[in-house]
C-alpha cells in the first residue's frame, strides 16, 4: 500500500517553534509529528510513502535518513523552489502512484486514531474516486454533502464564498479532517498547473464522480495548527 504525506507547510501559527524547525518535525511529547504519522501508516501495511517538502526541507530529509527511512521506501517530492499547495503538490507526486490501487493522503500535522483500513474498505465498497475523513465541528470552511453523503459543494462562511457542484435538498456541512483516500483515476481531474488547491479539483470531479464523506465515530483527532492545539494533543496523548 502507498501513501503521501503533506509536509511542506511553514507552520507560521506554530511560531516560535517553527522559526528554525519545519512544522512536520515539531514534537508531540518528544516525538516529531511526522514520525507519528509514518508509524501509523506502517502499522496498517503502508510500505511506500512520498513526502512533499518546502520549508527547511533539508531538515526533514536528514531526519528521515537518521531513521533509515523507517525501513520502508520513502521518496521526496521537492517543492523548495515553489510551494504548490495541495492540488499542485499531489499532481507533482502523481508519478509515484503508478498502479490502480487507492492510496492514503495524510497531512503531517493531523494526529488521530481514525481506522484507516476501515476507511479504505468504505472507499472501495462505495466505488468512490475520493473519500474524505469528515467531522461535525466548528470551522470557517465546510464541504457540503447530500443525503447520500456524496460531495456536492464547498463553503467558506467567513468570506461567504459558496460553490455548488450539484443540487441537494438536504445539504450537510462537515469539516475536513486532513485525511484523504484517493483512487488514481482522480489524477484525470487535476487539470490545473503550478500552485492550486485540491478543493477546486474535488468540486469539479464531484459533478460526475463519487466523492464520499467518511465519518469515524468515537475517535480522537487533532489538527496541530497552533500552540494551543499542540498542548491539547500533548495532554490528551499523555494520559
Amino acid at each position: 500500500m502507498k501513501a503521501m504525506i503533506f509536509a511542506a507547510g511553514k507552520g507560521t501559527r506554530l511560531k516560535p517553534l517553527t522559526d528554525h524547525t519545519p512544522k512536520a518535525l515539531v514534537k508531540i511529547n518528544d516525538v516529531p509529528m511526522i514520525e507519528i504519522v509514518i508509524k501509523k501508516l506502517i502499522a496498517i501495511g503502508v510500505s511506500e510513502i512520498i513526502i512533499n517538502v518546502h520549508y527547511l526541507a533539508d531538515q526533514i530529509i536528514e531526519f528521515l535518513k537518521s531513521k533509515n527511512n523507517f525501513d520502508i521506501r520513502i521518496e521526496i517530492s521537492d517543492e523548495t523552489s515553489e510551494l504548490l499547495d495541495t492540488g499542485g503538490g499531489l499532481k507533482k507526486a502523481s508519478w509515484f502512484f503508478n498502479d490502480d490501487e487507492p492510496f492514503i493522503l495524510h497531512n503531517a500535522d493531523v494526529i488521530s486514531n481514525i481506522d484507516l483500513l476501515d476507511m479504505l474498505n468504505f472507499h472501495k465498497e462505495h466505488n468512490a474516486v475520493v473519500t474524505l475523513a469528515m467531522r461535525e465541528r466548528k470551522s470557517s470552511r465546510y464541504f457540503i454533502f447530500n443525503e447520500k453523503m456524496n460531495l456536492c459543494g464547498w463553503e467558506n462562511t467567513k468570506t461567504s464564498v459558496k460553490i455548488i457542484s450539484k443540487d441537494t435538498h438536504h445539504p450537510k456541512l462537515l469539516a475536513f479532517s486532513g485525511i484523504h483516500m484517493i483512487s488514481p483515476a482522480f489524477f484525470n481531474s487535476l487539470n490545473n498547473e503550478g500552485c492550486f488547491s485540491i478543493i477546486q479539483s474535488y468540486i469539479e470531479s464531484s459533478k460526475n464522480a463519487i466523492i464520499k464523506a467518511y465519518k469515524p465515530e468515537n475517535k480522537y483527532w487533532f489538527d496541530i495548527g497552533n500552540i494551543d492545539k499542540l498542548k491539547e494533543a500533548e495532554q490528551f496523548l499523555a494520559r
